[in-house]
């Protein structure tokens, strides 16, 4: 499969996996708002604003992606947003401690940055 196609179905991939957690991650955080009140602990709402931003993030590379698969000079916008989009991810699945999670939630970014490699190549770049 060309970086083309790489890009553009694991964009739209990444466009429903950030608009979910966008979504889960406003009643999530609504929900840890309410347990603060009652006497919670605050890092509850640090862990939901994370993932409120690891969607927009990968809700806005995965945009990218979907725009800029025809566009290869536009390759390296794409593989900036797959590195930051990588790295949240690792983050978010280090904080749970959870080997599959983290080997699960890396597969779509990794496979995001091999199209976006791949359509950097392409441009001769």
């Amino acid at each position: 499969m060309d970086g083309r196609k790489f890009l553009r179905v694991t964009g739209i991939l990444m466009i429903i996996g950030g608009a979910l957690s966008l979504l889960l991650g406003f009643i999530a955080l609504f929900g840890s708002l309410v347990v603060d009140l009652l006497g919670g602990s605050g890092l509850l709402v640090a862990a939901t604003i994370l993932i409120l931003i690891g969607g927009a993030v990968e809700l806005v590379a995965g945009i990218f992606g979907v725009l800029y698969a025809e566009r290869p000079d536009k390759a390296q916008t794409c593989i900036v947003m797959g590195i930051i989009v990588t790295a949240l991810s690792l983050v978010s699945n280090v904080l749970n401690f959870s080997v599959q999670s983290l080997v699960l939630g890396l597969v779509l970014p990794v496979l995001y940055l091999v199209g976006a490699f791949k359509n950097k190549q392409a441009a001769g770049g």
